[in-house]
């Protein structure tokens, strides 16, 4: 079992203790910051990034290992400074990856799903992307490679940091005095969530604030503008699989429709939300121009629909726990099979959410690739119990019936309203 795996068995459990106790103080507070739709959005999202992370599916054009072996000056030692070092440095590349991410049209495809919510609370944080397929940004670890600090330290290191950077998306913490003046807080990350014209494309440092400060991104928390969540561009989804190839699909479009060839190269290097002018007059796309004017997405979802759905979520958790206990007795191509099945899975039950008819579809894909990986390991699922197949094959047969059945509720519903 990987490193990142074992930190993921100790870390999901603090995360979601710590999304049920901010639920807990908001309803005390009196202050609405989650609903149900949104959370299971989320929340599904954080589990295809920790799948996707777990498979470890990308492929790296430079490693910061080459760099080490090509460059190194000097070995800094003992361990604890390297260790000291190899953080500021992690975080000094983070806060450029997270700035070329918004400022570069086919790098904001990575971040969208991040910021994709109208809403601002922990579950968001959990919004992380699975369209990171190729890394090249090692060369950011350049300085680190000078000084000789081995790759090991930055794996360890690197999810650590990534972890830290969860607390701050709340609402419910105000200003907090002089860390404000060196950490990212809960203010400042608020700013960097809004879609107001003030706050919008600040504050992108992920763990010291200073990098804002020194490279002039920073923008403290107004008294005077409340923060508007989300994006410019509303995904209308809440299926995270769609939303992490939005920007994406959008740009394949634009690049196809433009009528000069410059144009359909520089769309995938410009500034975000850049489109060419034929493209924005033939092909206008409807933007928030004032963050004041934004509706939030909302669907006419039933009781019952989501309570379906959220024992829909809790599935794909079991399964997502017992894909990683799995991972060290199965091939590479059996592992992402059943990574592609809980993808599917969460495809069709925030397909769901959204009321779509594909949820259905997804839903008799999963049964037939879940009866094809049965099948191949002579009708057992994963080393589980046979008594497992029987309540398996149940299950998938009245998701199917459920999921329809629920369709067409809500569908009534939404006339009705």
């Amino acid at each position: 079992m990987s490193l990142y795996i074992q930190y993921l068995f100790i870390i999901i459990p603090i995360f979601c203790f710590l999304i049920i106790l901010e639920i807990i103080v908001a309803k005390i507070k009196k202050v609405e910051i989650n609903h149900s739709a949104d959370m299971i959005s989320s929340l599904s999202s954080g589990m295809t990034n920790s799948i996707k992370d777990s498979i470890k599916f990308g492929f790296v054009i430079i490693s910061y290992s080459w760099f080490v072996d090509h460059l190194t000056i000097y070995k800094l030692e003992p361990l604890w400074i390297a260790v000291v070092f190899a953080f500021i440095f992690q975080d000094f590349a983070g806060y450029w990856v997270h700035r070329l991410n918004h400022r570069v049209n086919i790098l904001w495809n990575r971040h969208v799903i991040h910021h994709s919510s109208e809403e601002f609370n922990l579950s968001c944080a959990l919004r992380q992307s699975i369209s990171e397929t190729f890394k090249f940004f090692a060369f950011l670890w350049i300085p680190a490679a000078l000084l000789g600090i081995p790759p090991k330290i930055f794996a360890i290191i690197s999810p650590i940091h990534l972890f830290l950077q969860f607390w701050y998306h709340t609402r419910l913490i105000n200003k907090m005095g002089l860390l404000e003046y060196i950490l990212v807080t809960p203010s400042h990350h608020r700013v960097h969530h809004a879609i107001n014209s003030v706050y919008i494309d600040k504050n992108y440092g992920q763990i010291f604030i200073l990098w804002d400060k020194i490279f002039g991104t920073f923008q403290p928390e107004l008294n005077t503008v409340k923060p508007v969540y989300g994006v410019l561009k509303p995904v209308k989804t809440w299926n995270p699989i769609i939303i992490n190839y939005s920007h994406l699909t959008q740009l394949i479009k634009d690049a196809w429709h433009s009528r000069k060839i410059i144009d359909k190269i520089k769309i995938w290097f410009m500034p975000t939300g850049w489109r060419p002018i034929d493209v924005i007059e033939n092909y206008p796309l409807n933007y928030i121009k004032n963050s004041n004017s934004q509706i939030k997405y909302k669907t006419p979802n039933s009781s019952l629909s989501l309570s379906w759905i959220w024992i829909q979520f809790v599935i794909a958790g079991c399964l997502m726990f017992h894909l990683f206990t799995i991972i060290s007795d199965y091939s590479t191509a059996m592992y992402y099979l059943y990574s592609i099945f809980i993808f599917i899975h969460i495809f069709s039950f925030t397909s769901s959410l959204d009321n779509k008819f594909y949820a259905i579809i997804a839903d008799i894909l999963k049964l037939i690739l879940g009866l094809g990986l049965l099948q191949y390991q002579n009708y057992t699922w994963f080393g589980l119990h046979q008594l497992f197949t029987i309540i398996f094959i149940i299950y998938c047969l009245i998701s199917i019936f459920i999921t329809a059945y629920l369709y067409k509720l809500n569908k009534i519903i939404k006339v009705a309203i």
